[in-house]
């Protein structure tokens, strides 16, 4: 009876509601495809440029001379791969790249790590202070630091090493900034409860907010690798010898041929042999990169 009773007592949609939804669906219809086709023109514009240098990376370096703007090689050759993998100190190359951001991604994991969770979750004197020097940092341009860094490292002894190229990005601001802002949305409450079961700080950070840190890690382990491996004028600088030197500054010193003329095939595919790694970490990191920008933002 109940039912019944509701059934009847309830009023009739009126004919200008229904006007209207059928008018907000009929948009949304016609919308939806203007974006995705819009999405899909942005995308393309952006791949572009990446489809150009896999084009040329697969054409003979008289090919590219005789016509730069093909999209298309004439005809397939992997020559300019075979060439870059028999350059000498190739390897070498590879292998100071691969240390360099090896290093620095875990330094900013660790450091930067732990620097976010003490601003944002320990109470210090000086937490306002240290937060705004994180923020001044992140404003001060690379070249206005660049000269002084320089004179430190060598100071250290560290010029023309490895730990040289590394150490002034191992805790980047920009980490800092982020793993502060994602460990504000952990509930305080949760490391309350651990400190009242006897877990010290140092058991908390790595055994409790690492461990929920997961897309901020990742966020900034993608930020600091592209970092790291797109290093070029610092390497540059602290690399006195082609033994220091890393891969986009030896793909540089090894793309010059006789007679000082640009190797622009042994280039473009030098381009896309350092290319690769960055697009794989993304995509295996796509979905916590992701969570972790949205979850800067919840504070």
């Amino acid at each position: 009876m109940t039912a019944v009773a509701t059934l009847e007592n309830a009023e009739p949609k009126s004919a200008d509601t229904t006007t209207t939804d059928r008018i907000a669906v009929r948009h949304r219809s016609v919308a939806r495809p203007l974006l995705y086709g819009a999405l899909v023109l942005c995308a393309l514009l952006t791949l572009l440029p990446f489809l150009w240098v896999l084009s040329g990376s697969l054409r003979s370096l008289d090919e590219i001379r005789s016509d730069p703007g093909a999209w298309l090689p004439d005809d397939v050759t992997l020559d300019n791969f075979t060439r870059l993998f028999a350059t000498a100190g190739f390897g070498r190359f590879l292998v100071n790249s691969i240390v360099v951001a090896a290093i620095v991604v875990a330094g900013n994991i660790v450091a930067a790590s732990a620097a976010g969770y003490a601003i944002a979750k320990l109470d210090f004197a000086g937490r306002r202070i240290a937060f705004g020097a994180v923020m001044a940092a992140l404003m001060v341009p690379f070249t206005a630091v660049f000269v002084p860094q320089f004179v430190i490292t060598v100071d250290l002894g560290l010029a023309d090493t490895l730990a040289g190229i590394a150490l002034p990005s191992v805790a980047m601001p920009l980490s800092v900034f982020i793993m502060r802002q994602y460990a504000l949305s952990i509930p305080d409450e949760l490391l309350e409860a651990a400190r009242i079961d006897g877990a010290g700080e140092f058991r908390i950070f790595f055994r409790i907010f690492l461990p929920l840190a997961g897309p901020a890690v990742a966020t900034i382990t993608i930020m600091s690798f592209l970092n790291s491996w797109n290093y070029f004028i610092w390497p540059l600088i602290v690399a006195q010898s082609t033994s220091g030197y890393t891969l986009p500054v030896g793909l540089a010193a090894t793309s010059q041929a006789a007679a000082h003329v640009t190797d622009y095939g042994l280039m473009l595919a030098g381009a896309i042999v350092v290319m690769l790694p960055v697009l794989v970490l993304f995509l295996f990191l796509q979905r916590h990169f992701v969570q972790g920008i949205a979850g800067t933002g919840m504070r």
